[in-house]
């Protein structure tokens, strides 16, 4: 097949869609599939095989790294020297909805067009303080979708919310995990020591080593480290896990995130930074909140720096509600994590609550919205029942990894390939259908006519 790619998200950039799209290029490739990908500029050439070309746009306020990017003129030049068999617009916003009005304007009729969705933009709205455009977003991302023959999401609740919300023709991509890379056999002590501040060697003046392994690495194993690996923005929710760690004993767990976003700022100041004398004086904000917590924030990780920091700690902490899978959460289960999340779309496909980890609910019996403080307080609970019970949490932490073995990329991939398969059949059906024929004007009755009907020329002529 000859695919083309339109994407609003591409490397260098890290997110689950960009993490999705490179493992795509890859099984096109091993499976001679042509490519062409269409996006933002990242000053490749070619990837996996595929063709890359990149355009330049204008950054997005709320996040800098991304941006709303433009379409250039050589992008339908290419895709009309391409002559792609199927079209595959990502996350259709502000370049995927200029790539649908040119292929619909420009491109020959009959080409098949199919969407994958892998952003909750409606919902970010609402954390973003911009409640009253979610509607409106709503409509937007529909309107885009409903353009093309299918709209792929990775998990089933995702499926559920879509259809919900009007969409049609939602079929599954499912995503996969490396379990080679992502393993408990990476598991490191010394990590764990680095993260907590300590050492199982230091050295004298003159050079001599003097081992403190009985205490250092006794503590660095005693303590539960709680891991929280994504975006640190405010959509992620991340302000529920640190409310609730800072209200947990310190003595007993440590915190470590890896990622950075747009708030790493923010939580630095509110939950990082000590308060002054002079500042509790001048009543700068409560003293319960100038609490410096024992966090450890790694930056971006990857490979196999990212595998080591999963296998090192003991539960995965992921308090997201704007999940569409969650890649995270299921690279934690293939280290053998169990996962303290909430009863969310994407999260809730993949851990069983009480067997592979805890989920919180997030609204009453009644469908109402559990106040914050309950919130807290509930995600604190699960969080120490993990922590003050290591047989349970490590029978969690294996039933998570024997989940994850389901999840394969190769699966996974299969399905976007079957998708695109099916898109060009449906398309070439709908052409045959649209070649309406008058039966009356046809001779069948084997008799010759002097008249010709000129049905064959014009259906020839189709």
């Amino acid at each position: 097949m000859r695919v083309a790619i339109v994407t609003e998200n591409w490397l260098p950039n890290v997110n689950g869609l960009v993490n999705s799209l490179v493992r795509l290029l890859e099984h096109l490739q091993k499976n001679g599939h042509m490519v062409l990908l269409l996006g933002p500029e990242s000053g490749m050439t070619t990837f996996a095989g595929a063709e890359i070309m990149g355009t330049y746009g204008i950054p997005f306020l709320p996040y800098p790294e991304l941006k709303l990017n433009l379409w250039r003129p050589a992008f339908t030049e290419r895709l009309l020297s391409f002559a792609p068999q199927v079209i595959h617009v990502a996350d259709p916003v502000w370049l995927g909805s200029t790539a649908l009005y040119m292929i619909s304007r420009y491109l020959p009729k009959g080409i098949p067009v199919v969407s994958s969705y892998h952003t909750n933009l409606a919902i970010y709205c609402q954390h973003f303080g911009w409640g009253w455009f979610t509607p409106l977003m709503w409509r937007w991302v529909e309107f885009n979708h409903a353009r093309c023959l299918y709209t792929a999401c990775p998990s089933p609740s995702t499926k559920q919310m879509l259809e919900h919300h009007g969409f049609d023709h939602v079929r599954l991509w499912p995503r996969g995990v490396d379990m080679q890379l992502f393993s408990t056999v990476h598991r490191s002590s010394k990590l764990r020591e680095q993260w907590m501040g300590v050492s199982s060697s230091s050295r004298k003046g003159g050079g001599e080593q003097v081992d403190h392994n009985s205490s250092s690495g006794t503590l660095a194993e005693k303590k539960c480290v709680l891991l929280y690996v994504g975006r640190i923005s405010f959509e992620k929710n991340i302000g529920l896990l640190l409310d609730a760690y800072k209200e947990m004993d310190h003595s007993k767990c440590h915190l470590v995130c890896v990622g950075h976003g747009p708030a790493f700022d923010d939580i630095q100041r509110k939950y990082c930074t000590a308060t002054t004398d002079q500042q509790q004086q001048q009543g700068d904000g409560d003293a319960s909140n100038k609490r410096v917590l024992p966090i450890t924030f790694t930056g971006y990780l990857k490979g196999a720096d990212l595998a080591a920091a999963y296998a090192s700690a003991d539960i995965f902490a992921f308090p997201s509600t704007t999940e569409t899978f969650g890649q995270v959460i299921l690279e934690a289960m293939a280290s053998g994590l169990p996962v303290v999340g909430l009863q969310a779309e994407g999260i809730c496909d993949l851990v069983d609550h009480g067997h592979s980890g805890l989920l919180l609910e997030t609204a009453d019996d009644d469908g109402f919205n559990i106040e914050q403080h309950n919130m807290i307080m509930g995600y604190k609970s699960h969080l120490e029942r993990l922590v003050d019970h290591p047989s349970e949490r490590e029978l969690m932490g294996q039933n998570a990894l024997t989940a994850s073995k389901s999840y394969t990329w190769a699966a996974a991939m299969d399905h976007m390939v079957q998708i695109y398969k099916d898109a060009i059949g449906d398309q070439q059906d709908r052409c045959n259908d649209s070649i309406v024929i008058d039966s009356n004007s046809i001779n069948i009755s084997g008799r010759s006519d002097d008249s010709d009907s000129g049905v064959e020329e014009d259906y020839l002529s189709k």
